[in-house]
Order: C-alpha cells, then sequence, then structure tokens
C-alpha cells in the first residue's frame, strides 16, 4: 500500500470527521448539549484483510469518539460509535444473496436512538444491521504482574501468557486514567 492510499483514505474518513466535528463540539459545549455518533468499521474495530489505510481510519474514529466522550460529559454531550452492516455501493456484490435484512434502515434505528435526548450512553461501540444490534467493547483482563522482580524477560512473558491473556474477570475501563488504575491495583498486592 502506498503512502498515497493510506493518506488518502485517512483524510476522508479520519481526518474529515475530525475537523467535523471539532467546530460542532465547540458549538454543542456552549449550547451544554450535543451527540455525537461516528460511522467506523468492523474493519477497524475486528480486521479486515487488505483494508489497512480503511481499518487504521475507523478505528481512529474510535479513538476519538472515547476522547470526545469523556471532553463532552460535563456538558451533556455524548459520543458514539457504530459499526454497521448494511448494503451500500461499497458493498454491493459482496454482501448480496447472503438472506441478510441489509437495508440501511436497520441502522437508522440505532442512529436516531442514540442522537435522541432520552439517550444517556456514551463511549460506546455498536455493532448495528442485518436486523442486529450489539455492544462492542474493548476489555482489560486482569493479566498477571511480578512486582518484586527486579526486572521481567521475555521468557517470563512466556511462562505467563495463558494468565496474561484470560479473559475470566476481564473490565472494560471508562478512560486511561482506570486502565492505570487497573494496573496499580497490582501495587497493592
Amino acid at each position: 500500500m502506498s503512502q498515497e492510499e493510506m493518506d488518502g483514505v485517512l483524510d476522508v474518513h479520519l481526518r474529515g470527521a475530525f475537523f467535523v466535528s471539532q467546530p460542532a463540539f465547540r458549538a454543542m459545549k456552549q449550547g451544554s448539549y450535543g451527540r455525537i455518533i461516528f460511522t467506523a468499521s468492523a474493519a477497524g474495530v475486528f480486521g479486515n484483510f487488505g483494508q489497512a489505510n480503511y481499518g487504521a481510519a475507523k478505528m481512529g474514529l474510535v479513538g476519538l469518539s472515547n476522547v470526545l466522550a469523556q471532553e463532552g460529559a460535563k456538558a451533556n454531550i455524548t459520543s458514539n460509535v457504530i459499526a454497521p452492516i448494511a448494503l451500500t455501493r461499497m458493498t454491493e456484490g459482496i454482501m448480496d444473496g447472503l438472506g441478510l435484512k441489509l437495508d440501511p434502515e436497520y441502522v437508522t434505528a440505532m442512529v436516531c436512538y442514540l442522537a435522541s435526548e432520552q439517550c444517556e450512553l456514551s463511549h460506546e461501540i455498536f455493532s448495528v444491521g442485518a436486523g442486529r444490534y450489539a455492544r462492542v467493547f474493548v476489555g482489560l483482563c486482569e493479566g498477571w504482574a511480578d512486582t518484586e522482580a527486579e526486572s521481567l524477560s521475555a521468557d517470563d512473558v512466556a511462562a505467563h501468557i495463558d494468565q496474561i491473556r484470560d479473559p475470566e474477570g476481564y473490565v472494560i475501563p471508562g478512560s486511561a486514567a482506570e486502565e492505570m488504575m487497573a494496573a496499580m491495583k497490582n501495587l497493592k498486592r
């Protein structure tokens, strides 16, 4: 993939969203109310072969939304992300004939809810479409720590990789600060 191919997609999807949301966020902050909804993609959230530029741009929207959700909380501004599954010009010929309900109207219902005054959710990601609505989240496993060792090696990590990867007891941090607090718990043990 060329730099031009990467830059073009980042410009449209990530930078375009940033430069539209920046003045909108200012206006929402002045009015002490707002609803922001970014359109990501499963290609960014979960990955998809051959779409490094698109996936990076779309996952960048998740990061942008997470920050805006935190910065907007005091001003009653929510920010959420949808990762839609729908028949569009971009997906024509790829998902045809799967028997899925791919009408974009299924996506519209979630967007209308997220944009409504009754919706207080923020800092969320939703897989939306084909008649299904599901929360997507980034979780943090309890992991493994050795806070007594002078140093740790790759061999130490390899010896504990199953514990590091074990999803049992995961949490969903609401911020980088909460992730840091989870790491600091190990110091108290």
